[in-house]
């Protein structure tokens, strides 16, 4: 592994455990069996990869909210108790932002899959201290701009997005200045297929001052090194790490 690149361990959780996830199918994914640790409870298995990866950083998707239920905080604070998790739950509402806030996560993960209608993501540079006559503001979690793809096209049901290269998303990473860019294939993730390079590059050149995070078919040192060389500053990583091949 290229000592440059930082390795983000990746969980997603479903029905209150962590599952297996395969190219985006997430009707069909099963609990995770993994060498690393006994069972399939988020918590214990976002222990292991943190201590196998050393770092106090971590990705979960929660897939339950991500299909519209309600975040599960109650999981999502035992986690936070344990590493800074970066949480995809679907929070573009100030509601959903602020119970993601009330759990402790260190970013919130706005992917493009969760944009459309009713979307109301406040750039920090629009946010201002209130009057000493007013309530205050609810603090929310920074968040971080995950662009979702599929096959090299966004996924997103914002009609300005969806189908589009992933380009498209440049105006709005621009616009919310987030700090961080995640770019996930789902129809890699799993797969050891390898990550997705070019969309990588693209946004690399385009968003220079933004640190790019890579995830989706990441295999082995190999890939670490071309996404690297793509442009990246980390890579998202599952399952590579429970078959020992990624050994950071």
């Amino acid at each position: 592994m290229t000592p440059a690149m930082k390795i983000v361990p990746v969980i997603d959780i479903k029905g209150g455990i962590v599952v297996h996830a395969r190219r985006g199918q997430r009707d069909t994914y099963a609990p995770l069996s993994s060498p690393l640790v006994e069972g399939c409870d988020p918590v214990a298995v976002a222990r292991a990869l943190c201590s196998l990866c050393r770092t106090g950083t971590l990705y979960v998707a929660d897939l339950d909210a991500l299909a519209g239920e309600p975040v599960n905080e109650t999981v999502l604070a035992a986690l936070a108790s344990v590493a800074e998790p970066w949480i995809d739950a679907g929070a573009v509402t100030p509601v959903a932002a602020a119970a993601l806030h009330r759990a402790g996560v260190a970013r919130n993960v706005v992917g493009t899959e969760s944009l459309g209608a009713g979307a109301e993501i406040t750039p920090p540079a629009e946010i201002t201290p209130p009057a000493e006559t007013t309530p205050p503001a609810e603090i929310t979690a920074p968040v971080v701009l995950s662009v979702d793809l599929r096959d090299g096209r966004l996924i997103s049901r914002d009609p300005e997005l969806a189908g589009r290269g992933p380009l498209a998303v440049v105006p709005l990473a621009r616009a919310l200045a987030v700090a961080e860019l995640l770019v996930i294939d789902l129809a890699r993730v799993g797969s050891g297929s390898g990550p997705p390079l070019d969309a990588v590059a693209e946004l690399a050149s385009a968003l220079p001052s933004t640190a790019i995070y890579a995830g989706g078919g990441v295999r082995d040192d190999g890939d670490l090194r071309a996404l690297e060389s793509a442009g990246a500053a980390g890579a998202l990583v599952a399952t590579a790490l429970h078959e020992g091949r990624i050994t950071p």
